[in-house]
């Protein structure tokens, strides 16, 4: 379903634009490993980003760059980041990236969500909704030696066992955690640009912040806090098993029952 709604979307909006003239060079400024999960991830949301950037006139590639390499630049359309909290602090806290989307994939400090920054956008879940996915878990199951995660090789609903399945295919791994974040993080970018048509960053940043409604196999419909936090479900896991996903059954709040929920 989802591959086929991707298809009308391009094949409306070739139709709304005519044929397409120019194409749109998509480039996403990186600071972070070039190996390993994350990596791995943003080049698997690089590959379908450029499929479907195939039938909407968009082609996106993937710049490595060191922070201080950065900060040089004139002109950014988006930083993507799998570095510590400092370095995150201090690039997201620059006048100079303001209104650029500065997305955190892969830590889950909870320092990250309570800096409240605008141009701050975090993938990955944080400590708190892993600590509160667990306290609903312990509620319900005292004896429980689970454990919080956010992704699992073998989750399936959302169409997430054919994500982890292309992952692996292409790269012989499985997709965890991070990887995840890596694929999602350039999805949402793709998805943003496929909407507004723009690679203006501050346009980006309001519509990541305002209108999106991400489907990250994690079920549709995830929206960003304000906060910068991806709501999105917490999957429970106990001997490298899913038993269960958080939000439990019953518990008030739904998503916004998984970590801090606001900066007011």
């Amino acid at each position: 379903m989802k591959l086929i709604q991707t298809w009308l979307f391009a094949l409306i909006a070739m139709v709304s634009q005519g044929s397409i003239a120019n194409v749109m060079d998509v480039k996403l400024h990186y600071v972070g490993p070039t190996e390993g999960s994350v990596w791995l991830g943003m080049q698997q949301g690089l590959d379908e980003a450029n499929l479907q950037g195939e039938f909407l006139g968009q082609k996106y590639s993937l710049q490595p760059i060191s922070a201080d390499e950065l900060v040089e630049l004139d002109s950014v359309t988006a930083i993507l980041l799998a570095t510590d909290v400092d370095h995150i602090l201090s690039i997201a806290q620059s006048k100079q990236f303001a209104n650029v989307p500065v997305f955190n994939m892969i830590s889950d400090s909870n320092e990250l969500r309570t800096a409240c920054l605008a141009n701050l956008l975090s993938i990955t879940a944080s400590e708190k909704m892993k600590h509160d996915a667990m306290v609903q878990m312990l509620n319900k199951n005292p004896e429980s030696k689970a454990h919080a995660q956010g992704w699992h090789k073998d989750f399936r609903k959302f169409a997430a066992s054919q994500l982890n399945s292309r992952f692996t295919k292409a790269y012989g791994e499985i997709m965890d955690d991070d990887s995840w974040a890596g694929w999602a993080s350039v999805k949402l970018l793709s998805d943003t640009v496929a909407r507004t048509q723009s690679m203006d960053a501050g346009v980006m940043l309001k519509y990541l912040k305002n209108d999106i409604a991400f489907d990250g196999q994690k079920g549709a419909g995830a929206t960003f806090r304000d906060t910068g936090q991806l709501r999105q479900l917490v999957l429970i896991v106990e001997n490298n098993k899913i038993v269960t996903e958080a939000p439990l059954r019953g518990v008030k709040g739904g998503l916004d029952s998984l970590g801090l929920t606001s900066c007011k």
